[in-house]
This record gives structure tokens, C-alpha cells and sequence, in this order.
């Protein structure tokens, strides 16, 4: 777990630490409502803060960045709780996550965030912090990253109350990997609060403050926004100079539309009204936007006929995963595609682009950051938007290098990205297919080693280096195809090691590959959601695997099905799933044979009827948990 700290640029470099010492002081202007431990979701009739008193000096924002499951959001409550954000109480747990699939699945999934304010030596701080969502496998790749932004980082050990807790090594391995002196990492155990207290005065220490002007014109970046139904949007600001106020007329960069604020306040973590936010805070503001789409974040506000260089924004992730999304019911499309729009605004990391298909009808190619976002997405437009979709199976962005001059004359160029398997092009027009790769680095045991090479091994990867951090770990470097490790790589590593190797990677480039398309088929008719493109050698195994987990998630009907996997026109594994059959024999006590095998021909005859008009439903849930892998029965 690291601690990131940011400026008004989002740079910020290391400074020589102070004397620490930190008497707690809750602020003067906290309701008494909160401080029985009640919480005020409405900031109607609050009573407004002067956020003068903190100046640019005074200010510190700051992020935390971790592994999933590693006690971000227990920190981040025990942080509001310290400085007298919120009250005390056995009922704080995981309180900045606010949507019910954060709650369900234990995850933090849309950042928030909340301000503090904290008395040290005697000055009264203000700390903008940011719970932002768990890091699935990128926690290494994201701490070089902020490094090169010379980004402060305070790397803290957590979970020190553990019976198997080792803080020593791990010290050790943070020096050796990261090059961060041992005596700097921070020991805490958030789930009991202990040494909590000195990560804010490492903060407030080692962070510099932001750098910006109240005298400068009004800039202020929007990163956030929600919708309320009686007041509209509420945009979520960084202030990047100037200041801000109930009556100001600001005017959107991206939009060019014209807004009177209507409110401003700051998050602790609800809405708290102010009477004015200056250059380096964060808070919220009001100003009549009817629809989302009207606070894109990344935009920037600045004041009517006070025109600003706008800021550079949010640079857009890079999807590595991607699938079609189509409604059950075509009658649906359009509240679809509206709460599409409203999840997409939240989570810009999100790529849309509109599909159709003969079989599901009209629909979006959607591109997620990996399998965990996708399945989380799905979950938020179930919870939060009563939709209900059918999402295809994922694949990764492939490459092609066309041959045919007619496809090159089409596309306009000689080398396309396939993101549906629907487009994959024939072999005998390209010259050759390129899948992504990543480069993995997976941490573990010494124990475990055997397992995972054998993992990687069956996964094609390319092993790169064994390096042995300690007596006890041992880091392996493998190069993988994307497609490897994008469905349940994570799940199996884990479970191989009982739960103790940890897995980061980064973008490698792609690589030449023989790649086909392989089709599943119900009773001769392709099923386009599970159609998918896999490597040569895996083809017979990955279609066998299929079949057979189909045949288990398929409800049995009145008629027979076959279940079959296709490359082509040659059909290279089949399943058949037998149909409900009455005993029509049951009757026949006895008699000629032939009154028994003509009510046998019978319903054989009205079976085969059947099975030609029959629909067969494939359940929703089947495509993701079909690509899975699971233990041999």
C-alpha cells in the first residue's frame, strides 16, 4: 500500500521531513449532529464553513494506492474517524463506499472523495484525500508511474496485527524492489487503528502543498459528478486558481455552455456547504446542469468572459478487454443506451462503440481495463439501473496484416485491430495475425514455485527471469499473451498459492500468432455470444472445455441438443445434452413388440419436430462462467 500525494499540477517531489508530533483537534464548525454519530446526506439548512482560514500552505491531497483487498477503504475510515470527520462507531466500515456492489463484493469501485481537517504543531490542516479503486494487478506499474511524475510516495505496511504478519521482510523487499529506505514505510494495522495516526503526519510532512494562486483567474477541474434529481448535477472540482461562490457565472470549456452557480460546498465525505472554495481545495458545485453529459470529467470551468488555457484533463486508459452488450429485449434499447451514457460519464475509462448483430439485434462493443471491471459494470447496470443485458464472451484487441488489396482498399489500411471476432478476417486474405502480450511479474513463495511454472507453461508464456528476493520469495517474469490472463489467470495464481503470490503486468507490444476463430453451435445455429478467437494449438481443448461446461449450464429440454465447437466448416468437439423423455411404454404390459416400437417412433418423430422449432435459452450468467477454468470432475 502506498500513500500518493499531489499538487495543483499533480506533481510534487520529496521534501525533507519535519518533526512530527500531532495533537488531535476536531474542527470547530462540526454539527452536532455528527458528532452524536448522526450523518446528513441533504446539505440543505447546514450551516456554511469559511474556508479561507486554509490556505494554498496549509493544504495537502493526497491518494491511496493499493492491491485489491489490502485495507484501503479500512485505512481511509479510520483517517475520517482521527480527524473527527465522522464519529466513532462500530458501524464504519468501508464508509466512502456508497454503491451496493462496492458493499456486496468487499471492493472499492468508484473513487470518492473526502476532506479532512487535522491539527499539527499547533496549525490547522486541510487534507483532500481520494479512496480510489483497487488495483486488481498493475500495483507495481502504477508506483513507477508516479514515481516518474515525482509524485511523493509513503509506502505503508498494513495488516501488521496478522498472526503471520512479517513487516520486517516485506521492509525489506520494498527496499530491494523499490529502492525506499526501510526506516520510511509506515507499520499500521487499520482494522485495529494502530500507528494510523502517524500515516497523517507523514502526509502532511512529506507532501508539498498545491501549487496555485487565489489571485489567478477561476480554473477548476471537474473529476467527478452525480445526479440528483431535484437539484441536477452536482460537479465534483479541483481548483486549480481563483475562487468560487454562490452567484459567479462560469462557463463550461468543453461545452461552451453558461451556468450561474447555484451552490458550493466541500465532501466530508456528504456535502457541506461553503460560502466560497479558493486555489487548491476540492469540494463540489451546483450551477443548473440538467444532464450528465454536461460535467464530462476532465472538463475545465472557468468564469464568463474570463477565458483560461483549459487543462490537459485525464489522459483515456487503455481498454484490454472487450465485449458486445445487447438487451434482452430490443423494446429496451434506448433506456439502455441512456444508462449507458450516465455510467460511461462516471467511468470515463470505459470505451463504447455500437454493434449490431443478426442474431441479439442492435447493441454496443463495449472495452473495460479487465474482466473485474466488466463483471462490476454489469453489476452496477443491474443495481443501479434495473437493466438487464446479454454480455458475449470477452476477447482482446487483435491485430491482422491484410494481403488482400480489395480489404486494404476497404479498411483504408494494411493493418486493422479486430475487437469483435464477427470481423475476424480470413486466413487466405491476411498475411499474418498479431496478438497483444503482456510482460507478467508474478511474487511468491519459494514453495510454490513448480505449480506456477506449470501454470505459465500451460497460459504459452515465455519465461524472462527468476530472481530470489529473499530466502522465502521468489520473483518470476514471464511474457504472456493478453489473452491468457485476462479470464481467470488471477483466480487460479491464487489459488495455487493459497492465496500468498501476488501478480502485476504491463504492456508488451504485440507478437506474431496462429490465431483462428472458433464457433459454438446449438443444434447446427452459431451462438454469437460465445463465438471466440483462440490460439491454434489450444483449439481442440478450449472447444471440448466448452462444450462440456455448456452441457452442465444449459437447462435440459423437451428435445435433444447438440453442442458444438466449429473452426470453419470442421466441427472439432461435441456434447450432446439428452432431452426429458416420457416412457410412453409404460402402458405395454405385454402384447407384440411391434405396438412398442411404434410408440417409440412416434415420439422419436415428434422430438425430431421439436428440436427443429425449439429455441434453446442459454442462461446469461453461462458465457462468463464457461471461459473459466475449474477442476477436472
Amino acid at each position: 500500500m502506498a500513500l500518493v500525494g499531489r499538487t495543483a499540477t499533480w506533481w510534487a517531489r520529496l521534501r525533507s521531513p519535519r518533526p512530527a508530533a500531532a495533537p488531535l483537534c476536531l474542527p470547530p464548525w462540526r454539527p452536532a449532529g455528527l458528532a452524536a454519530g448522526g450523518r446528513l446526506y441533504s446539505s440543505r439548512g447546514r450551516e456554511k464553513l469559511d474556508m479561507s482560514m486554509y490556505p494554498v500552505e496549509s493544504i495537502r491531497n493526497f491518494s491511496i494506492i493499493a492491491h485489491v483487498d489490502h485495507g484501503k477503504s479500512t485505512l481511509a475510515d479510520r483517517l475520517l474517524e482521527i480527524t473527527g470527520t465522522i464519529a466513532k462507531t462500530d458501524y464504519n466500515k468501508q464508509v466512502l463506499d456508497k454503491l451496493q456492489v462496492e458493499r456486496e463484493r468487499g471492493i472499492t469501485v468508484k473513487a470518492q472523495s473526502a476532506s479532512l481537517f487535522y491539527n499539527h504543531e499547533g496549525v490547522n490542516y486541510l487534507l483532500n484525500l481520494i479512496d480510489t479503486p483497487g488495483i486488481q494487478a498493475q500495483t507495481v506499474a502504477n508506483f513507477y508511474l508516479a514515481f516518474e511524475a515525482q509524485l511523493t510516495i509513503i509506502p505503508v505496511i498494513n495488516k501488521i496485527d496478522l498472526k503471520n504478519a512479517d513487516p520486517e521482510r516485506v521492509e525489506k523487499q520494498i527496499e530491494k524492489l523499490f529502492d525506499i529506505p526501510a526506516d520510511e514505510c509506515v507499520r499500521i494495522s487499520a482494522k485495529q487503528g494502530t500507528n494510523v495516526e502517524k500515516v497523517l503526519q507523514k502526509v502532511i510532512e512529506k507532501i508539498p502543498p498545491p501549487q496555485c494562486n487565489t489571485a489567478d483567474p477561476l480554473k477548476a477541474l471537474v473529476f467527478d459528478s452525480t445526479f440528483d434529481h431535484y437539484r441536477g448535477v452536482i460537479a465534483n472540482i479541483a481548483l486549480f486558481g481563483g475562487e468560487i461562490q454562490k452567484g459567479h457565472k462560469i462557463v463550461s470549456a468543453h461545452t461552451k455552455k453558461r451556468y450561474e452557480v447555484n451552490e458550493v460546498g466541500i465532501l466530508t465525505p456528504n456535502e457541506q456547504p461553503t460560502h466560497k472554495l479558493y486555489a487548491g481545495q476540492v469540494g463540489y458545485v451546483i450551477a443548473g446542469m440538467k444532464e450528465v453529459t454536461e460535467a464530462q470529467i476532465g472538463d475545465t470551468l472557468f468564469f464568463y468572459k474570463q477565458p483560461v488555457e483549459p487543462l490537459p484533463g485525464f489522459k483515456s486508459a487503455k481498454p484490454m478487454v472487450f465485449a458486445g452488450m445487447y438487451p434482452v429485449d430490443q423494446t429496451e434499447y434506448n433506456n439502455l443506451k441512456s444508462a449507458l451514457e450516465r455510467l460511461t460519464l462516471n467511468d470515463s475509462s470505459v470505451t463504447v462503440h455500437r454493434d449490431s448483430s443478426l442474431a441479439l439485434g442492435a447493441g454496443w462493443r463495449l472495452g473495460f481495463l479487465g474482466l473485474l471491471h466488466m463483471e462490476v459494470f454489469n453489476q452496477r447496470l443491474e443495481q443501479e439501473y434495473n437493466m438487464s443485458v446479454i454480455l458475449t464472451a470477452p476477447t482482446v484487441p487483435y491485430k491482422a496484416v491484410l494481403s488482400s488489396a480489395k480489404l486494404i482498399k476497404e479498411y483504408g489500411k494494411k493493418e486493422i485491430t479486430i475487437i469483435n471476432p464477427a470481423q475476424f478476417p480470413d486466413k487466405l486474405s491476411v498475411s499474418e495475425y498479431l496478438e497483444p502480450t503482456v510482460l507478467g511479474t508474478i511474487v511468491t513463495p519459494h514453495e510454490y514455485i513448480g505449480k506456477i511454472i506449470s501454470l505459465c507453461q500451460d497460459c504459452r508464456a515465455v519465461q524472462k527471469d527468476m530472481l530470489y528476493m529473499d530466502e522465502h520469495r521468489v520473483m518470476l517474469k514471464y511474457l504472456f499473451p493478453l489473452n491468457e490472463i485476462v479470464v481467470d489467470f488471477y483466480d487460479a495464481l491464487k489459488s495455487l498459492s493459497s492465496g500468498y503470490a501476488s501478480f502485476d503486468y504491463e504492456d508488451a507490444g504485440y507478437q506474431a500468432a496462429d490465431l483462428i476463430k472458433m464457433d459454438i453451435l446449438l443444434n447446427g445455429n452459431p451462438v454469437e455470444e460465445l463465438a471466440t478467437i483462440i490460439h491454434n494449438d489450444k483449439a481442440y481443448t478450449t472447444g471440448k472445455l466448452i462444450c462440456e461446461r455448456l452441457k452442465d449450464a444449459i437447462p435440459r429440454q423437451l428435445f435433444e441438443i447438440a453442442i458444438q465447437a466449429a473452426i470453419g466448416k470442421k466441427i472439432i468437439a461435441r456434447e450432446t445434452l439428452k432431452a426429458y423423455r416420457k416412457n410412453v411404454v409404460a402402458k405395454c404390459y405385454g402384447g407384440d413388440i411391434t405396438r412398442r416400437m411404434k410408440l417409440l417412433k412416434r415420439q422419436a418423430e415428434g422430438k425430431k419436430l421439436m428440436r427443429k422449432i425449439g429455441n434453446v435459452e442459454v442462461p446469461r450468467d453461462a458465457f462468463i462462467r464457461v471461459l473459466k477454468r475449474q477442476n477436472d470432475k
